[in-house]
């Protein structure tokens, strides 16, 4: 040890070394971060010490005891930095961005989820910290002294590293930054603190736009819409519902995999299973949710206002002032009721802001419900009380109604106590997936009574049900267990994709008009179906998605990060996909999926545009046209 010591190596450099070390092992294995090529996994190494030397090299410019202090701490936050980073991944598959930071709030309603999510191994990661924080009190040598030289020297090494990065990462992913849909290609080329930086930029962006705007970009995108999103035609199912109440279910993380499905014989969704196939029911078998880092608000977003969510943090939190000509609002100009039932905070996801800003008449919330020990555990209340809880509010509004209902029993970390459960668990090297069959077989049950409910309530046959999965339950931090569930060797691309695909289904009883499509739609498409069927003409609405119903819809279900659904194929991740064999396409087949990838990337765009520049503040729906540009203020909504 003494030997060491004697080479004076700095305590800057062997910190430097530690940490990004330390880092590419989490990207590596635990972030799991795809490479395909030994470019890819020299870049994931370079970058995190080329970060890491960035930050701790700083500290030459300082005196020998500043020195010690300031790689003591940086050394730890970054390590929480990585750590935080670690448990959003885990959960979510993504990596924080600052406007999730300012949902914190909602953090506190999460209780148990966090601690399923923290690991004893995860200890590991302060070993290095450990390490600088011994170093730096006991071996005060390891300090530098450079003269200006020297440390104009080491500072040159920094941009030397970073160029070297950001070269190598721009020719492995050709206009990285322009296009950056996806973070995890940001982190695997420029790094996790890098990427931090990179978020920064773009969210003090994104507030200069709604100062900027001033409503002229509206023309553009009303052109695109009118000629790549508008129907020409009429479908048969027009106004087939017209007057019907509409009672919309949102069930909490629940996908297509689970239908039809068994666990040791029993089946998982066994009313589901029997519900798509009834004589009243559409079921619309490639349906994909089209969710962000918002996942349950951005599910409403997308059926509300037929716009996409941002890529970064969600909609209801950033923009929740925005004007917008959503759903709720358009049927209350033609005399319906609109309410929304959820037993949990009104304020989680900024929910009583948004909801009035979105035309609903009243929500009921965590204080409409009665919570005791034995109905209330996981998320809060229990499916199947808060479906019978909700009826009596429900019979008391006036009709047409539109009532929208969003389930929690079956939300990570999927708890549910053993006396309530009729089916085993799976059996995997996942928690996550084992208990997760527990919850949906209660949520369907939950389900099944609801609908008895509402034929006891008298409220059944004048009304329109809608059932849809929210978002995915399962991650890909999940995968090897899931691939095990479906009988498959690895979940590659294309099942990713495909196991995007949610419930979504339309009864209208006593219509016969049961059916399944197999078209892929997608969320962004919910809000002009459900007016189609209410005999609702909006010509003047400006909307991404397209009735369900009408042949000449477009031809694409586009995802947050730029993958897509097509009629022919599926792209994830730069990769195209036949969609009925799932082969991965090459070279010139594989550029059919380029032509839809633009259209795709400039939809995304447009939709951001909207957002950000608050824009529909600018245009006057009753006429379809753009309203004299107001007097910019530098407020900006940020709830």
């Amino acid at each position: 040890m003494r030997k060491f010591y004697n080479m004076r190596v700095p305590l800057f450099v062997l910190a430097s070394l530690l940490f990004g070390l330390k880092t590419y092992f989490v990207y590596r294995f635990v972030f799991n971060l795809s490479i395909e090529n030994p470019m890819q996994d020299f870049i994931l190494l370079i970058n995190p010490i080329a970060s890491a030397y960035l930050i701790f090299a700083l500290s030459v410019w300082m005196k020998s005891k500043h020195q010690m202090v300031y790689l003591r701490w940086t050394a730890l936050v970054g390590t929480l930095i990585l750590y935080f980073n670690l448990i959003f991944y885990r959960n979510f598959t993504d990596f924080i961005t600052i406007p999730v930071l300012f949902q914190g709030n909602n953090a506190a309603d999460l209780g148990g989820s966090l601690l399923t999510l923290v690991h004893l191994e995860d200890l590991l990661l302060f070993v290095d910290v450990v390490a600088v924080w011994y170093l730096s009190k006991k071996v005060p040598s390891l300090a530098t002294d450079f003269q200006k030289a020297g440390k104009i020297a080491t500072t040159a090494v920094i941009f030397l590293l970073m160029t070297v990065n950001v070269v190598l990462a721009e020719m492995e992913r050709p206009m990285l930054f322009v296009r950056a849909f996806d973070r995890e290609y940001l982190v695997k080329n420029i790094g996790i603190f890098n990427y931090h930086v990179y978020d920064a930029t773009m969210h003090t962006k994104s507030k200069a736009q709604r100062v900027l705007a001033d409503g002229s970009e509206i023309s553009e995108i009303e052109n695109y819409m009118r000629e790549n999103t508008e129907s020409d035609e009429t479908s048969d199912m027009f106004g087939e519902a017209e007057g019907k109440n509409v009672i919309f279910v949102s069930i909490e993380s629940f996908q297509n995999f689970l239908l039809d499905s068994q666990v040791n014989g029993k089946e998982i969704t066994p009313f589901l299973n029997d519900f798509k196939e009834d004589e009243d029911t559409m079921w619309f078998k490639n349906f994909y949710h089209q969710t962000a880092q918002g996942k349950t608000s951005d599910s409403e977003f997308l059926i509300e206002n037929s716009l996409y969510p941002l890529d970064r943090g969600a909609v209801y939190f950033t923009h929740g002032q925005n004007e917008y000509n959503a759903l709720p609002e358009i049927l209350g100009e033609n005399n319906y009721y609109s309410s929304v039932y959820h037993a949990n905070n009104k304020s989680f996801w900024n929910r009583d802001v948004m909801y009035d800003n979105l035309g609903y008449d009243k929500f009921f919330s965590e204080p409409a419900y009665e919570q005791t020990p034995d109905n209330s555990f996981g998320w809060g209340l229990e499916d199947k009380a808060f479906f019978e809880q909700s009826i009596k509010y429900l019979q008391s509004q006036g009709q047409p109604f539109y009532s929208k209902f969003i389930t929690l029993t079956h939300h990570f970390p999927f708890e549910l106590p053993e006396e309530k459960a009729n089916i085993d668990k799976y059996d995997s090297g996942s928690n996550t997936l084992n208990n997760s069959i527990q919850t949906a077989r209660y949520t369907d049950e939950s389900l099944k009574q609801f609908i008895q409910q509402l034929k006891d309530a008298g409220l059944y046959e004048d009304s329109v049900l809608v059932l849809m999965g929210d978002h995915y339950g399962i991650s890909d931090y999940h995968n090897k267990a899931m691939s095990k569930f479906l009988n498959k060797d690895e979940i590659t691309g294309y099942d990713h994709v495909q196991l995007q695909r949610v419930p979504f289904m339309i009864h209208i009883p006593d219509s016969g008009e049961g059916q399944t499509f197999e078209k892929p739609v997608g969320q962004i498409d919910v809000k002009p179906t459900l007016l189609h069927l209410l005999g609702i003409e909006d010509k003047n609405d400006l909307t991404f998605g397209t009735d369900m119903f009408t042949s000449d819809r477009k031809d694409f279900v586009a995802f947050r990060d730029g993958g897509f659904v097509s009629n022919d194929y599926i792209f994830n991740k730069e990769k195209c996909f036949d969609r009925e064999t799932g082969e991965e396409l090459q070279k010139e087949k594989a550029e059919a999926c380029q032509p839809i990838k633009e259209k795709v990337d400039q939809e995304l765009k447009y939709s951001d545009t909207l957002i950000y520049g608050d824009l529909f503040r600018f245009y006057n729906f009753d006429h379809g046209e753009e309203q004299p540009v107001k007097k910019q203020t530098n407020e900006t909504s940020t709830q």
